[in-house]
């Protein structure tokens, strides 16, 4: 058995440790946006495949015989291709993919289908908006540049932003007082975040009901039928072994 990681997420890096303890042979790979990324504790490639026709290559010239998609929720174009690739090779593929959020009581959430609707459901009036949605996806609120918005990478910015922000460079995951005490500096009145579920990046979720601001909540992509677990556990069992983790 050889395993592909297709990673990027916290519940790939346990899952990372977990096939590394259980001594089995795998590749963790990055997509490449991040510029450094964490250690893992498998062999690492980065960068991409070059579309379906590339990662179809690879699983075959690699022998890849077992792929797990632990890939970003909203990482969808990377999803899709792995759906693809595994079907021309017919190899087996799962993807490890944690629950998304649900409304609780107290929270104030708009929830939209994608970023365009997110600016749109903005007010026009200014405000402090907190974007939590990655570098990739801010372009469009640039059309609505009377806000105060701030941003949170891993990573320095390398080109100019479309406007002008305030930039927090941190790796989290982050917990609810970390969270209050950014919003409650920052003056923020909205938040803008994407549905990524689990609980590495939910505190600033718990941290706008404990204050009492508006989520404008950007739902998941529509992805194609594969089969889809919501622990480590459940993948080192559909790979064979089982596991320490309670995950």
């Amino acid at each position: 058995m050889r395993a592909l990681i297709l990673g990027g997420t916290a519940d790939a890096s346990l899952l990372a440790a977990e096939i590394a303890r259980a001594g089995l042979d795998a590749v963790y790979s990055y997509g490449g946006r991040t510029r450094a990324p964490a250690d893992q504790p498998l062999p690492t490639r980065i960068g991409g495949f070059g579309g379906v026709s590339g990662l179809a290559g690879y699983l075959r010239c690699q022998g890849i015989t077992h792929v797990i998609d632990a890939t970003h929720p909203f990482a969808a174009e990377m999803s899709r291709h792995a759906v693809e690739a595994c079907a021309q090779t017919c190899t087996p593929l799962i993807a490890l993919e944690r629950a998304p959020w649900t409304r609780a009581s107290g929270d104030k959430w708009t929830e939209v289908a994608d970023v365009t609707a997110a600016v749109a459901a903005l007010p026009e009036a200014p405000a402090n908006v907190f974007l939590a949605i990655g570098r990739q996806h801010i372009a469009p609120f640039a059309t609505k540049p009377q806000h105060s918005y701030t941003l949170r990478f891993v990573d320095p910015p390398e080109a100019p932003l479309p406007f002008t922000a305030d930039v927090i460079v941190s790796r989290g995951p982050f917990t609810l007082d970390c969270e209050l005490d950014m919003l409650r500096k920052r003056g923020t009145a909205w938040i803008v975040a994407r549905n990524s579920g689990g609980d590495g990046a939910r505190a600033k979720i718990d941290a706008a009901r404990t204050l009492g601001l508006p989520v404008i909540m950007i739902s998941r992509p529509a992805l194609p039928e594969r089969r889809r677990v919501e622990s480590v556990t459940a993948v080192m069992q559909w790979l064979g072994h089982s596991t320490r983790l309670g995950a």
